[in-house]
């Protein structure tokens, strides 16, 4: 097998910000995989917070051989080499996973969702991304938000309740809610839960410190919303230590090292009796693509990466009254590739 990569920077339509940062575009690693005839392609979305970057990715892609693997893949045996490459760095490994992932769905002739056993007409709504701003540039995002049938807020600083009531002002739609860590004060923290609730708030990520889950779960035991881990929670093994301290997880295939091992914190958040969130970084159609295979199996879906940006290398994902819509494509159905991405 022959990887070729490519840096790229997705350039933001706005500014980003969350509870503790502000940025204007993301690092990516664009990847091929060629395997006899079939190529697969992957993309490592390295947000700065995740400590990735192409300088990080190169120097793990230098290390990697893939010629000890042929088809079928066992993909458990190929994160458990990756891990052994080295340490960390998930977005890298999911950028070779994602490939290979579409590489086996071309050989086999079966779209991606397929063999993952997911049903598109399971596919649940997506939302669309706000993040923290001033009114006015709050109303400019939500008007690109037309489309969409659920708002997600990021919320997190001093202007929670403002920030909610501008968008009240626009729109009914139901919302979703990443504080990303940013409550500290449990009293205050449930009595705005109970406030979101009231402004039909669907469900809150990450409320608090995701080092404090005696916090997390004094809220879980008292939230009307689902609670759900997000910075807590980014690989299969760190999923024991989840039971009581959230309603359910957000799988983000950029922590988990991928499809596969996406999939297996989907079916394990199954048997805790946990719900589920697909998310995404801000990727391109690819890295999306490839989360919306495994979309029909969640509750909930964050996928709006390529509407986010300006300069999405790839054909926009199908996309239907809110909801992804999947092709019947080999793999995972991308286009748009064209013949220079990778020189």
């Amino acid at each position: 097998m022959k990887i070729s990569y490519k840096p790229f920077e997705l350039e933001l339509k706005y500014p980003f910000s969350i509870s503790k940062f502000t940025r204007t575009s993301t690092p990516i690693m664009l990847l091929k995989i060629n395997y006899g005839e079939m190529v697969g392609y992957g993309e490592a979305s390295m947000v700065p917070y995740m400590g990735e970057s192409d300088e990080t990715a190169q120097a793990f892609l230098k290390k990697v051989d893939l010629s000890q693997f042929t088809h079928p893949f066992n993909f458990e045996e190929i994160i458990h080499y990756l891990d052994q490459v080295a340490p960390g760095q998930p977005a890298i490994k999911a950028a070779i996973d994602i490939a290979l992932n579409d590489i086996n769905g071309k050989i086999l002739n079966k779209p991606c969702y397929e063999i993952y056993g997911a049903d598109p007409l399971k596919m649940p709504v997506t939302s669309y991304t706000i993040g923290i701003d001033t009114p006015e540039v709050i109303r400019e995002k939500l008007k690109d938000a037309a489309r969409f049938k659920v708002i997600k807020v990021k919320l997190g600083r001093d202007n929670d309740r403002e920030i909610i009531q501008t968008i009240r002002s626009m729109t009914d739609v139901p919302l979703y809610v990443d504080a990303n860590q940013g409550w500290t004060d449990r009293i205050k923290a449930i009595d705005l839960i109970y406030w979101l609730h009231q402004q039909g708030v669907v469900l809150i990520e990450q409320p608090m410190d995701k080092n404090d889950p005696d916090g997390n779960a004094w809220l879980t035991a008292r939230s009307p919303i689902p609670l759900l881990a997000d910075e807590a929670v980014q690989r299969l093994s760190d999923m024991d230590k989840l039971k009581g301290a959230y309603h359910g997880i957000n799988v983000k295939l950029m922590k988990s090292c991928g499809m596969y091992e996406g999939h297996q914190m989907i079916l394990k958040a199954r048997t805790f009796g946990m719900k589920v969130l697909i998310g995404c970084m801000s990727e391109t159609s690819c890295a999306t693509l490839a989360a919306a295979a495994l979309a029909p199996l969640c509750n909930w879906a964050d996928l709006d990466g390529p509407w986010l940006t300006k300069n999405n290398p790839f054909t926009d994902p199908d996309f239907e009254k809110g909801k992804y819509t999947l092709t019947h494509m080999p793999g995972l159905g991308l286009q748009g590739v064209t013949s220079d991405l990778f020189l």
